[in-house]
């Protein structure tokens, strides 16, 4: 949910650290700004984060799903929504953490020491009943074993270090780690500094063999043989009976060092409690999954007639997981195809990947294709509907939500925050509310209706082409990253005719089947978006190219210009 060091916001990485193969790993644009991680705008409610926990348990079903919380007041209470939604690790993230990529402002004005979080959480969740269905993991500047050991004392059985290891590689805390001016060749991309990185794996070994020592000797001076002993004894904590001033010496930490607490029944994760996602009981493990096992080895497989409703909650997300196991991304287009009908749950289609397609006639709730990773997706209405699907809303809120790659098709209206932080996948739809493409760093989406206000927020890259016929975009837009403009280009046409005609063949959109049969007459409405930096990108890129310059030189070229790197 977020960091420590940084509530609510992440690192920020200015454009001149984001070098080509970085973009290329983060699916955005070499030179363009980024902030990690950017709002989490599928998380509204405690319900929300629920929903995402059983997505991600949904796609690896043998993974450990652990949640990062800030230290501050109130924590235990979110901690313990955290445990009824089903987490298996809660962590609290201290303030005096992270490294030198958090803005100064959050360094000293924001969060709490993890000690405060974390005795917090660890008596709320005694007090709910819900300590032995998680595991709680703090972090926060963990120096020594005593650190450990404390943090042990207060409730954690897991601990996380990350600025004292940084430190036993040879980094001298110069908080630059967002400039690429690193002296020590730590935290930057600059192949001159780089060089000068002295740090070797031998020396966190080392340095983690040093703590692991002096917890041990605290433990046998304490008369604990193990760590799950010695979590949540609280009893065996007390204050220095000299502080270093006056003032500290009114500080009252009895909340802290509660002992009563160390009395509890259930003081630590206990793997018998942990929370059932009755997974069995998804349509992807009863209907999909074992025509998966039998329809594959004829080379492709399509499965009909499967009803859902909005109690079926990420249709298709086991599938697919399943599909990237067994193949990767080897499958071709359309390998796998389902055809379901009716009322498509939260999160329908959630990280697909390449070679599964999932056709839906009905509608859809929000998060409809969350994380699409090279599936294909196509939502259309019922065939004898009363209404026009261009002017009815047939999916929800944060469709194609950090979509990396795959195909979208959505015949009617969709929700707001339409495709935020879309990096790689084509969606269309028919119109969209408000927020839509925010931050979207690459792909391509075509918009053929209306659109809601505050468009095209923090998008840095990628293109959209958006129906405007009664000429209303400019005043929707957020045009402090982005430019519009008409369509002329033939390439641009080309492009936007071929998305169309796939679009149209797959839905059978009336819209679509109208504009193709004018096209000429259409395209004069229709308006590009595209960010400024990402155009500027892209045109140097094929000045480059235009020399006989190989792409991936072209690039490198390009953000060296861009940025100045090396000038």
């Amino acid at each position: 949910m977020a960091q420590g060091a940084k509530p609510g916001e992440g690192g920020h990485l200015p454009g001149k650290k984001v070098y080509p193969w970085i973009a290329e790993r983060r699916y955005s644009t070499p030179g363009v700004a980024l902030i990690s991680p950017p709002p989490h705008h599928d998380i509204y409610s405690i319900e929300d984060l629920a929903q995402l926990i059983y997505d991600l348990k949904n796609a690896n079903r043998k993974a450990r799903i652990s949640v990062k919380l800030v230290s501050e007041a109130g924590v235990g209470t979110i901690a313990c929504g955290v445990a009824k939604a089903g987490a298996q690790v809660i962590l609290i993230s201290g303030y005096d953490g992270g490294t030198g990529a958090a803005p100064a402002s959050s360094i000293h004005n924001a969060g709490l020491p993890w000690e405060l979080g974390l005795a917090e959480t660890h008596h709320a969740l005694i007090e709910s009943g819900l300590r032995g269905r998680v595991a709680v993991e703090t972090d926060g500047k963990l120096m020594s074993g005593r650190d450990v050991a404390i943090a042990a004392l207060l409730g954690a059985e897991e601990f996380g270090f990350a600025t004292a290891p940084l430190v036993s590689m040879g980094c001298m805390m110069m908080r630059v780690c967002n400039k690429d001016t690193c002296p020590f060749g730590i935290a930057c991309q600059n192949e001159e500094l780089r060089k000068r990185f002295k740090g070797k794996p031998e020396h966190v070994m080392n340095f983690m063999l040093f703590i692991a020592e002096e917890l041990r000797e605290i433990m046998a001076e304490l008369g604990f043989r193990t760590v799950d002993e010695m979590v949540g004894r609280s009893d065996l904590l007390k204050v220095k009976d000299k502080q270093i001033t006056k003032r500290a010496e009114m500080v009252s930490l009895a909340q802290i060092i509660d002992p009563s607490y160390a009395d509890s029944e259930v003081r630590h994760f206990e793997p018998d409690h942990v929370f059932d996602f009755e997974l069995e009981k998804t349509i992807d493990e009863r209907v999909f999954l074992p025509q998966l096992a039998k329809g594959l080895k004829k080379g492709s497989i399509k499965i009909t007639d499967v009803k859902v409703s909005s109690t079926d909650r990420a249709v298709g997300t086991i599938l697919g997981s399943e599909i990237t196991a067994e193949y990767g991304t080897q499958l071709a287009d359309d390998s796998v195809i389902v055809e379901l009908a009716g009322g498509g749950g939260q999160s329908f289609g959630a990280f697909i990947p390449k070679g599964l397609t999932l056709k839906l006639t009905g509608d859809a709730n929000d998060g409809f294709g969350k994380g699409l990773s090279g599936g294909k997706l196509i939502i259309k209405p019922y065939e004898n509907s009363g209404f026009e699907a261009s002017r009815n809303v047939i999916i929800g809120n944060v469709a194609l939500y950090g979509a990396t790659n795959g195909t979208a098709y959505v015949c009617g209206v969709a929700g707001e925050r339409f495709m935020i932080r879309n990096s790689g996948a084509t969606g269309v739809c028919e119109g969209t509310g408000d927020h839509g493409l925010e931050y979207m760093t690459g792909g391509k989406a075509v918009i053929l209706g209306e659109v809601g206000k505050n468009f095209a927020a923090g998008m840095s890259g990628g293109i959209a082409y958006v129906l405007d016929e009664h000429h209303t975009l400019y005043t929707k837009i957020n045009k402090a990253l982005v430019e519009m403009s008409e369509i002329t280009e033939d390439a641009d046409k080309n492009e936007l005719r071929a998305i169309l005609q796939d679009y149209e063949q797959a839905t059978g959109s009336s819209k679509a089947k109208a504009i193709l049969q004018d096209f000429d007459k259409y395209v004069a409405s229709f308006k590009k978006i595209i960010p400024t930096d990402y155009r500027h990108m892209l045109t140097l890129i094929a000045k480059y190219e235009e020399q006989g310059i190989a792409h991936e030189q072209a690039v490198y070229e390009a953000f060296k210009e861009a940025t100045k790197v090396g000038a």
